[in-house]
């Protein structure tokens, strides 16, 4: 069964690597960031109504109580010195992203979570919450019914959830009511941050770049940076440049990665992934102690007599030695390493041991990242 299923990822990886040989080139769109084109994180903290018995116990949540007797302050209705017994009420955490360049009006999506007891946001609906930015600004306000995912069901001795119903969304949930000045018209240069920082693709973005517009306006600043020089040659305005340079294709480079996640037994290994000359041995050591102790009873009308227990223990020790020892050649590439692992008969997770123990060998010619 292991053999069967690690000869599935053997032949999906071929199958990617040769995929990717033919579709090696990327948009630079796709590999990095345009300095000041970025979106700004926006948090509220609201009240959510309209629950079935579901929300805060306003005895272990004061806040919920405290923001509900505001909003209905704020609202003419006096309720001073009252006290509220609902658990149709829950308080809550409102984030969203504000994009790059968004306008007044323009509607944004929004995620709901709770911050008290409550079991469930299901069929709620969030009252107007104004989102502030990391200046203290107010810069959109959100409200609206609550998308929830997953369901509780709870009986006297067990409880059953499905799901996060304690976090939901408002699709287009809030308003933005303030703009961010940024004048992309009025830079004379720009900064291209590259997302995954590798020199040969900086040089590679470089020079494809300057290949396509006139003039040298492009320059690697370090493998993380290619700045953008607009004074050079007759370039058009900037928001058009940005579109004809973020479709220029260019084959990005990467190192050597085996990245390797302990939890689900996930191995993924780079194409440039090199291993060299080293023998590689996998067996099972199995330890088996088994307690059967026997129990002594005395004789038939014994004046003294009293049972005695007879301590019995059976061990054994078994080795699994049918892998053997398997010779892993020089240099080989991600197919033959594959191939090697499956000739072993190993499961994912004691590849991943063996991994581990070529790379501390120093037979491993890539960064091994343990998740």
């Amino acid at each position: 069964m292991h053999r069967f299923a690690l000869s599935l990822i053997a032949s999906a990886l071929l199958l990617l690597s040769s995929l990717s040989a033919m579709a090696g080139e990327a948009r630079i769109k796709d590999l990095v960031e345009f300095d000041g084109v970025r979106g700004n994180d926006l948090v509220g903290y609201g009240l959510v109504v309209g629950l079935n018995g579901t929300g805060d116990g306003l005895r272990n949540a004061p806040f919920t109580e405290e923001a509900m007797i505001n909003l209905l302050e704020r609202l003419g209705i006096n309720v001073s010195g009252e006290q509220f017994r609902t658990r149709n009420v829950a308080a809550v955490l409102v984030t969203a992203v504000l994009p790059p360049f968004g306008r007044t009006g323009s509607k944004i999506d929004v995620t709901v979570s709770t911050i008290g007891d409550a079991s469930s946001l299901l069929g709620g609906t969030l009252i107007m919450t104004p989102l502030n930015a990391a200046d203290g600004q107010i810069y959109a306000v959100a409200q609206g019914s609550i998308l929830a995912g997953g369901a509780t069901a709870e009986g006297d001795a067990a409880v059953v959830t499905e799901g996060v119903p304690t976090a939901g969304q408002i699709p287009a949930g809030a308003r933005i009511e303030r703009e961010i000045d940024f004048a992309l018209t009025d830079l004379n240069e720009m900064r291209l941050a590259l997302r995954a920082p590798d020199f040969t693709t900086a040089a590679r973005i470089e020079a494809a770049i300057n290949r396509r517009m006139p003039g040298r306006i492009a320059e690697m600043i370090d493998s993380g940076t290619v700045r953008l020089d607009l004074r050079v040659g007759k370039t058009p305005n900037l928001p058009r440049l940005i579109s004809i340079i973020e479709n220029i294709e260019v084959v990005p480079d990467q190192k050597a990665r085996v990245v390797v996640d302990q939890r689900s037994g996930t191995i993924v290994l780079g194409q440039d992934v090199r291993i060299s000359r080293v023998a590689v041995s996998q067996g099972n050591l199995t330890l088996r102690v088994r307690e059967t102790p026997l129990a002594v009873q005395p004789n038939p009308f014994s004046p003294n007599g009293a049972p005695i227990i007879l301590p019995r223990t059976e061990v054994g020790l078994e080795e699994d030695v049918a892998t053997g020892l398997a010779l892993v050649e020089e240099s080989v590439s991600l197919p033959e390493v594959i191939e090697g692992l499956n000739a072993l008969g190993v499961s994912p997770r004691e590849m991943i041991d063996i991994l581990k123990a070529i790379k501390a060998a120093g037979a491993l010619h890539a960064e091994l990242l343990v998740q």
